[in-house]
């Protein structure tokens, strides 16, 4: 009998046979946009650290929404900076804010073509640039619960389908959900952002979103990057107080984060390909070093073999339309 007997190739001599086999699937319908939308800009703005990517007015990005959905995304996620700031982040509950603003806008045009997610934070709102309420020097956790409600609700009567808190708050998702539920929302769902590390890779999307601290850091909130076990647990939480799906963030360094928490509670899961990691690959390939469509989908491929059911990433517009090409 000729040596080997086994011959994994057998099934890789051709597209057609690794198509039969292939164990995880790419497609439109597991992306999710991140977008800018700026106040009081006359015109969309480009990101330099984020090449592609705009800070919006709320009339181009519901042109991109447009985009999006032929393109056969499902959902985008928004971010807003505002036109002022305090040191509350009071902005970020005005029923006239930029967000809600453009939730209401998105929706007119785009009616349920899309899936509406407002991400909840005060980091874009709050003159010191962190997440939460400053008391002393740090940010308190209960007095930020309360705003977080307040941004919430506000977010809900808006239009918007999902609310993602990201402030890394104990209690968010409870405190969201109860405020939710007791003003007569209660189909409006939590995507929490459940496993939030203190990581380098958001730099561009603090240049992005106008967000950086004015003192400190985020390290007393945001989950260390040494600790795997920590963020199991941190998901744990956020599905007893009523998260409909858990997100981890980054993506790509948290693999492991990713598919422990995806074994672990089999809940709807999401993953954030953050900033950083996609201004690499666009930095890359514009030096000539790898090609930018090849290895856009070999990194949404891989974040979904890990376990992500969803997929927040800069390159959904791009990967949708790539994907649905053929």
């Amino acid at each position: 009998m000729a040596f080997p007997e086994q011959r994994l190739r057998r099934l890789r001599r051709t597209e057609r046979l690794r198509d039969m086999v292939r164990e995880t699937s790419l497609a439109p319908a597991d992306l999710i946009a991140p977008l800018f939308v700026k106040e009081g800009a006359g015109r969309p703005l480009p990101i330099a650290a984020m090449p592609g990517q705009m800070q919006h007015t709320a009339s181009s990005l519901v042109e991109e929404c447009g985009a999006l959905a032929e393109a056969g995304v499902p959902g985008v996620m928004l971010f807003g900076i505002p036109a002022r700031k305090d040191d509350a982040g009071s902005a970020a509950w005005d029923p006239e804010g930029i967000v809600q603003h453009t939730l209401r806008r998105v929706r007119a045009e785009a009616g349920e073509r899309l899936v509406l997610i407002a991400d909840l934070c005060l980091c874009e709102y709050t003159s010191h640039g962190h997440c939460g309420i400053v008391k002393e020097g740090a940010v308190d956790n209960d007095a930020t619960l309360g705003a977080y409600a307040r941004i919430a609700l506000s977010y809900a009567e808006a239009g918007a389908d999902l609310i993602a808190p990201s402030g890394m708050m104990d209690g968010q998702v409870r405190m969201i959900r109860r405020t939710l539920d007791a003003a007569g929302h209660a189909g409006v769902g939590i995507l929490a952002y459940a496993a939030k590390y203190a990581s380098v890779f958001f730099e561009p999307f603090r240049h992005a979103a106008e967000n950086a601290p004015r003192f400190g850091d985020r390290r007393g909130y945001q989950l260390d990057p040494a600790n795997g076990a920590e963020a199991v647990r941190e998901a744990r939480l956020d599905i007893e107080e009523g998260a409909d799906i858990v997100m981890v963030k980054p993506a790509l360094p948290y693999l492991d984060v990713l598919a422990r928490v995806k074994a672990a509670y089999g809940m709807p899961t999401a993953a954030y390909h953050v900033s950083g990691e996609y201004a690499m690959l666009k930095a890359a390939a514009a030096n000539g070093w790898l090609n930018e469509t090849a290895a856009m989908l070999e990194v949404l491929t891989a974040i979904r073999r890990a376990g992500a059911d969803l997929i927040l990433t800069y390159f959904a517009r791009a990967a949708a339309e790539r994907l649905r090409g053929g």
